[in-house]
Formats: C-alpha cells, structure tokens, sequence
C-alpha cells in the first residue's frame, strides 16, 4: 500500500473535477448494480502513465457535452477491495492500471486498458474518451 499522503494530490486531481471515490467492494457494488445509465470507473493509480496521461485525457474528455452520468475511481495500490471488486465487474479483462471502463445500463461497453494509455498522449486519451461518451452517453433526441 502506498503512503495515503503521497497519493492524496492523485486522489484530488480527480475529485476535483467531479469523480467520486468509491473506496469498498461494497460501494463499487451499489454504484454497478444500478443498471441504469452511465457510468465511468476509472482505476487510478501512482504511476507517470496515470499522471501525464490518463488523469489529463479524463479532464479533458469531460469537459465534453456528452459524458457518463455517474463519475467514479477507485485506487489501485491503496483500494485493494474496491479495486479487486471493480476488476470483477470488467470480466475477462487482465487487471491494468491505470485503465477507464464504461458502463451502461449494467454492462461494460468501453474500456482502455494500460497499454492504450501509456504510449498516448491526453489528447488521444480524451479523444477515445469523447468518442465512447457520443456512443454511449448521448441524451437520444426526442421526434416531435
């Protein structure tokens, strides 16, 4: 486990734009057993990749006009149970971190692991991002 005052600027870099820590299996389980809607869970994490990659692209991507309703984290390497649970609802995905996973409606329908984040820059990040979140997260218009 890491150091909870290290890691505490890497938690805020993400609470301050509005994602929640989910800290508990217990707290992964309630948010993914919704079923309804959208959900972004990103597993942060201390490393270079999380902090000059992934952690910009995700600020970046919402500030888009179409992006997951319920925003959430859980900490790789501090939030073993929430972590290990979140991991659980990704299937057959290899654990990665840092990685991104959407949801909707109770099923995973995006996800970026390490690999697709480590060698990209935020803009590429955001992009695959944005692109999963216009898919995904778009409000369907109404036929008048």
């Amino acid at each position: 486990m890491y150091d909870p005052v290290m890691i505490q600027p890497f938690r805020d870099e993400l609470t301050r734009i509005g994602i929640r820590e989910l800290r508990s299996a217990a707290e992964v389980d309630k948010v993914l057993n919704e079923k309804k809607g959208t959900v972004l869970v990103v597993v942060n994490s201390v490393c270079g990749c999380a902090a000059g990659r992934a952690r910009p692209g995700i600020t970046k991507a919402l500030q888009h006009p179409n992006k997951p309703e319920i925003l959430t984290s859980v900490f790789a390497g501090q939030d073993m149970e929430a972590t290990a649970r979140a991991r659980e609802w990704f299937g057959q995905i290899p654990p990665s971190s840092p990685s991104i996973a959407l949801f909707k409606d109770g099923e995973l329908v995006h996800f970026i692991p390490r690999f697709r984040i480590e060698n990209r820059d935020a803009e590429a990040i955001a992009a695959d991002l944005t692109s999963a979140f216009d898919e995904h997260c778009a409000k369907e218009k109404v036929n008048a």
